[in-house]
């Protein structure tokens, strides 16, 4: 009788339970990286149209004014410049009126 009873041993127990559980976390490892990648890209991509939107401000100013924005202010009310101050920090270092003045842009750290 015992040709018609399987005999499981404990080993063969957890060779098949952790061929499963180890497929599903690598799996779950490939999916966080990804959402992790795309995370990053957006962020970086977030931060070139601030740049973009920025400079494109100061040189409509200066075309239409015939001078650079004084400040940031100047550029919200007038240019209609809009963007996340909790996620970005821009300094704006305005040099003289007709010279180019000095923009860093910031990422804020979005741990809190």
């Amino acid at each position: 009788m015992n040709r018609f009873s399987k005999k499981f041993s404990i080993k063969n127990q957890l060779k098949r339970i952790n061929l499963p559980v180890l497929g599903f976390i690598l799996l779950l490892i490939v999916f966080l990286y990804g959402v992790s990648s795309v995370s990053a890209t957006t962020t970086a991509k977030q931060l070139e149209s601030l740049e973009n939107a920025v400079y494109k401000s100061i040189v409509q100013c200066y075309a239409i004014e015939g001078m650079y924005p004084p400040n940031l202010i100047y550029l919200e009310e007038h240019y209609g410049l809009v963007y996340d101050e909790k996620s970005y920090f821009i300094d704006y270092q305005p040099i003289a009126s007709n010279l180019m003045p000095d923009v860093t842009i910031l990422a804020r750290s979005t741990t809190e």
